[in-house]
């Protein structure tokens, strides 16, 4: 990095807040090692740190917590990381009218234990809570299994304040809830991956905290069995706030039901509000359940939530790859069993678990081989993406060596959304500044 631009943004953001050299090591991603982490503390340092870096063509990758940091492909080029973490306030809690304002370096963790103190929440829950901050969490459009009820990040996000490429401050929507005036700019940012600006600050929706809630986990013999089941669940009378599939080695991982047979499943179903409610729905959901195939009906501690989150893990390093899909709900459970299926047959391990309601899957491939082949692995995967067209639906590998990647393409083909996509990008960032190539379409 030039000595000129390193003066500049120490000037902007205070020497102790620029790092170089070993410091770094936390900021290496894929291998790529950024020339500087740059550290903001408010929108106008933002905006000069972005400014000075667009007036020099300098790179930049926006970073929250780093929980999404290896989604995607690296820059090509070095750059400058511009964290986030020192912009972790609450800014405003209106209780009345359910909305908050907050700082996007703030963890979700930490926003959550604020708000929970009056009672209420943002409701997404996604996983690594204390590590991923709101910032990040919307511009990965980030989730957990409580989506099936309450949606996910664009649902929530109904005011944004974000700076453009060219150092430039943006505001969109406003602070309250019925605000449907203009161009809906924040959902544009929702799931950006930073390559169209930098999230500052954002107002989102909140709820009140439900007075009581539950996880029932039923265990299934047959994973191809819960595919009815879910079904059962989704036209019945129930109305839950989750409905999770693991199958075996992803409900083992998560410590959930380690008894659980070779080829069977769990599925995981979650209640929440009056408790007189909650204890009808158990009830109800059993009743549906058994002449299903569903077995060993019990009540997990709240702590589970965690692990449902983040299952189906990723166990480095044993794990190869891990490949998220969407696919329609009907067909999340015939989708496990088969990828499954492909990867047995390549002599390679996997586990999968599954918002099974919203058609959202994630899967975890293993290999004992070490290192792995990445030939072999990317090889697995092609026929996932495969699968996954084939029900009409699509997939994303979210992690994998550079050697899996450069056989297979992270993102799938997006057709003439991609044009659109790299047409919005030429207006925000013409000088390819944010987070360039990560994204789908190259952008």
């Amino acid at each position: 990095m030039p000595g000129a631009l390193r003066e500049k943004l120490s000037a902007a953001v205070g020497p102790a807040n620029v790092l170089t050299g070993i410091e770094l090591s936390p900021y290496v991603v894929e291998g790529r090692t950024p020339d500087a982490a740059v550290f903001p503390g408010s929108i106008d340092e933002v905006a000069a740190v972005v400014g000075l870096a667009a007036n020099e063509g300098v790179p930049v990758t926006p970073w929250g917590g780093g929980a999404a940091a290896s989604v995607g492909m690296p820059a090509a080029r070095a750059g400058l990381v511009l964290g986030l973490r020192r912009m972790s306030r609450l800014l405003e809690h209106e209780p009345a009218d359910l909305t908050a304002t907050v700082e996007a370096g703030m963890t979700m963790g930490a926003f959550q234990a604020a708000l929970g103190g009056r009672g209420q929440w943002m409701s997404l829950d996604p996983a690594d809570a204390d590590r991923a901050t709101v910032g990040g969490v919307l511009a990965t459009n980030a989730f957990g299994p409580r989506r099936h009820l309450y949606g996910a990040a664009r649902d929530l996000l109904i005011g944004v304040t974000v700076v453009t490429a060219d150092g430039a401050v943006v505001r969109g929507g406003g602070k309250v809830v019925k605000n449907v005036a203009g161009y809906d700019l924040p959902k544009l940012f929702v799931g950006s991956y930073g390559t169209l600006g930098v999230i500052v600050e954002a107002t989102v929706k909140l709820r009140p905290l439900p007075d009581h809630e539950q996880l029932q986990a039923v265990r299934f013999e047959r994973l191809k069995d819960t595919g009815v089941a879910v079904k059962a669940i989704m036209g019945s009378d129930l109305i839950p706030s989750a409905i999770e599939l693991l199958d075996a080695a992803a409900a083992s991982s998560a410590g959930l039901a380690a008894d659980t047979p070779a080829g069977g499943a769990v599925l995981v179903v979650g209640f929440d509000g009056p408790r007189e409610q909650v204890a009808w729905q158990c009830a109800e959901l059993a009743r549906i359940l058994v002449p299903l195939g569903g077995q060993q009906t019990r009540t997990l501690e709240a702590e589970a939530w965690s692990r449902l989150a983040a299952a189906p893990g990723t166990a480095r390093p044993a794990t190869a790859a891990v490949m998220t899909f969407s696919v329609v709900p009907s067909l999340v459970a015939e989708t496990m069993d088969r990828g499954a299926g492909i990867a047995r047959a390549r002599g390679l391990h996997s586990a999968w678990a599954a918002h099974a309601g919203v058609g959202a899957v994630r899967a975890v491939l293993a290999s004992d081989a070490a290192p792995h082949e990445p030939a072999a692995i990317a090889t697995v995967l092609g026929e996932w993406r495969e699968m996954a067209r084939a029900g009409g639906g699509h997939a994303t590998l979210a992690w994998a060596p550079l050697a899996v990647k450069s056989r297979i393409p992270v993102w799938d083909d997006p057709g003439a959304a991609g044009r659109i996509m790299q047409r919005i990008k030429s207006q925000l960032d013409p000088g390819n500044i944010l987070n360039p190539g990560r994204f789908i379409a190259g952008i």
